[in-house]
């Protein structure tokens, strides 16, 4: 049986692992399919792509400042100076790519009877708290919700969108082998020597 915070760890391995498929896809369009207007909340994929990395920079500053036992970060707005920070995919995977890796190592330490810890953010004429397993989840259904919207923009270019709705089953471990190569991760890091 598994802990919450060892759940919370495949979390950020799965929000890893598909958007190192959604990027990947992503960067076989050209400069101008990826900034093409596009119909859904954000209007381009460019821009949608890097909407997710700046929220990420915000949320994951926030839990490592606490992690350390820092304030919070004093000009927030900082990371939202610039709506598309990265011009292009190669810089957008890159970047992304890092902050998935942030994540990850930041659910590694993660343990059961520490989840509960206060994170605080400051906001515009505003101070938020909220405790460390809500603020990842909160993290993780962001990202799906725009990687959904990325995927169904691509569905509307020469470039097939890649199968992003499945978790980590253990019977298709086949299926992600490619994967898991490129980002230089084995079944065992994940779910441990019970992997097999």
């Amino acid at each position: 049986m598994t802990t919450l915070s060892h759940h919370l760890l495949t979390e950020a391995y799965s929000n890893a692992w598909a958007n190192h498929r959604l990027l990947k896809a992503c960067s076989q369009l050209s400069q101008e399919e990826f900034e093409a207007r596009r119909t859904s909340f954000f209007p381009s994929i460019k821009a949608t792509l890097n909407h997710i990395l700046t929220v990420d920079w915000f949320y994951i500053d926030a839990l490592e400042r606490e992690l350390r036992g820092a304030e919070p970060h004093p000009n927030y707005l900082s990371f939202f100076e610039r709506d598309q920070p990265c011009a292009n995919c190669a810089g957008l995977r890159a970047a992304q790519s890092d902050s998935d890796r942030r994540l990850i190592d930041y659910c590694k330490q993660l343990k059961d009877g520490e989840l509960g810890r206060t994170v605080t953010i400051l906001r515009t004429g505003a101070v938020q708290r909220d405790k460390r397993y809500r603020l990842l989840a909160h993290v993780f259904q962001h990202q799906t919700h725009h990687r959904g919207q990325v995927h169904a923009m691509l569905s509307g270019t020469r470039v097939a969108p890649p199968q992003l709705d499945e978790f980590f089953s253990a019977g298709e471990a086949q299926e992600r082998a490619q994967d898991f190569a490129e980002l230089g991760w084995t079944e065992e890091m994940i779910w441990g020597r019970a992997a097999a």
